[in-house]
């Protein structure tokens, strides 16, 4: 990726000094920096207020409960999840998070459900079908309230940046929808595997 943006750059200056416009450049250099410390700003205080929430929500037992209330579709997409393995409540409080637009939460509840999902894994070359189906839940980012979208939208300017909710949802839902689809199809042709208790 570094060479790729180095790439960029360079035929930005190159192509800028061929059309006598390093002024432009410089311009916009300027101004890119000053509007990147801006959203970072602004996603700094969307981040902060969400995790904020996300904190309430863990001490007073909210998440816990949409966790539990999450537990038994969770157990319907993970079958080869024993039963009241600590995977199961990983995962759906991973995917609460990620429900939330809490992408920087989500984070570490994912790794650390991918870690259990790990010690159930009989072959440590390869993915199991748990693994596969909990990365396609997270790629395809379903969301309920956008909250980095929203804080992007309201560092440029939009008057209305909440507007994107309801697009958001519908299309993150699609893109849920289908990737579940896919990875069980896929599951299905793909070679079985078993899974159990690895050894530690």
């Amino acid at each position: 990726m570094n060479y790729i943006w180095f790439f960029l750059i360079l035929i930005s200056v190159v192509c800028a000094a061929a059309t006598d416009n390093m002024q432009a450049l410089l311009n916009g250099m300027i101004q890119g920096t000053q509007k990147s410390i801006e959203v970072a700003l602004y996603l700094a205080g969307i981040m902060a207020f969400w995790l904020g929430i996300m904190k309430i929500a863990e001490r007073s037992g909210l998440i816990l409960l949409i966790a539990k209330f999450l537990t038994p579709a969770a157990k319907l997409l993970f079958p080869e999840i024993p039963k009241n393995n600590p995977a199961i409540a990983d995962i759906a409080m991973n995917f609460t998070a990620n429900a939330f637009g809490l992408s920087n939460a989500a984070t570490p509840m994912g790794i650390k459900a991918m870690e259990e999902l790990q010690k159930l894994n009989k072959d440590k070359t390869s993915a199991s079908n748990s693994m596969c189906t909990l990365l396609a839940m997270n790629t395809a980012g379903f969301q309920v309230i956008p909250a980095t979208v929203i804080a992007v939208l309201a560092a440029f300017g939009s008057k209305n940046p909440s507007v994107i909710i309801i697009p958001a949802l519908i299309v993150t839902t699609i893109a849920f929808l289908s990737a579940l689809i896919i990875v069980k199809i896929l599951e299905k042709i793909s070679p079985p595997q078993k899974t159990g208790k690895a050894d530690r």
